[in-house]
């Protein structure tokens, strides 16, 4: 289930709409959502701000700026207007295959 797909503090309430919008984000490269391919690390919520760490499955990646933009505006139209959302772009720990769901690495063929 994609809620254990990624770390979540904050109100439980929230968590679906946040899993949802995370959901519709799509790697173009790879066209599975931001969750399958394991690209969320963690999403705390607290304080009217919401603090999203992603990372990419590589530094070269040619569509960083397009999945920061797409997470930013699909939690921007699912949440609260007054909660401030925060992208922040980590590469500790290095993303590997082994963070992809069953069902992408199944669609990958891996």
């Amino acid at each position: 289930m994609s809620e254990d797909r990624f770390a979540f503090e904050g109100p439980q309430e929230l968590l679906p709409a946040v899993v949802q919008a995370l959901e519709s984000v799509v790697d173009p490269e790879v066209a599975l959502n931001i969750v399958d391919v394991g690209l969320v690390y963690g999403v705390v919520v607290a304080d009217g701000r919401m603090d999203v760490r992603i990372t990419m499955t590589s530094a070269a990646c040619p569509v960083t700026d397009i999945i920061i933009d797409d997470v930013e505006n699909a939690l921007d139209d699912a949440l609260p207007p007054q909660l401030k959302i925060h992208v922040e772009l980590v590469w500790e720990p290095p993303w590997t295959p082994q963070r992809m769901s069953p069902r992408a690495r199944a669609f990958m063929g891996w």
